[in-house]
């Protein structure tokens, strides 16, 4: 017997879990990148934010302070203290990291260069979990997650990347 004829004959609770799972397979790929882009890349720029002064866009609260970006007289002592990574000096990572959680989390949101910005999200990731906090390891694989998720799938249709590529096609 076939397996659609044994879920015929099984019982209900067999074909209500059947059912279930085959609404849960109709979710669309880009419903769950564009949730995902969207999180990720508030995670990164929230984390940015408290590195700069002069730059402040918080959509949430329509806050917006539109300056020149500086960083934030307390972010190079940070890196010189707690957020110390190897191979670079406090000064320069504490710039790189300013930079890469802002630029990246927007190319993100918006579904531009997607894969590479996700990949760069990821390796930010996998420093701050080796070097800066180990014991973090469930919040690092939740950023992970969803940062494989598009390295692997994409950013979806509703996507820059999308139009892209529905272009050269």
């Amino acid at each position: 017997m076939n397996a659609p004829a044994r879920l015929a004959h099984a019982g209900f609770p067999v074909r209500l879990i059947g059912a279930c799972i085959d609404l849960c397979q109709r979710i669309p790929h880009s419903l769950i990148a564009v949730l995902g882009r969207f999180a990720i890349a508030a995670v990164f720029w929230k984390s940015g934010q408290t590195k700069i002064e002069g730059l402040a866009i918080d959509l949430v609260s329509g806050t917006f302070e539109l300056g020149v970006p500086r960083l934030a007289d307390s972010t190079i002592p940070l890196f010189a203290s707690e957020y110390q990574v190897p191979l670079l000096s406090p000064e320069l990572a504490a710039h790189l990291a300013a930079f890469s959680e802002h630029f990246f989390p927007v190319l993100i949101l918006f579904g531009l260069a997607t894969r590479f910005s996700a990949l760069a999200l990821l390796g930010m990731t996998l420093t701050i979990q080796l070097f800066v906090y180990p014991d973090a390891y469930p919040t690092h694989g939740t950023w992970a997650a969803v940062l494989l998720y598009l390295v692997a799938r994409g950013p979806g249709v509703m996507s820059i990347d999308q139009l892209i590529a529905r272009h050269y096609r």
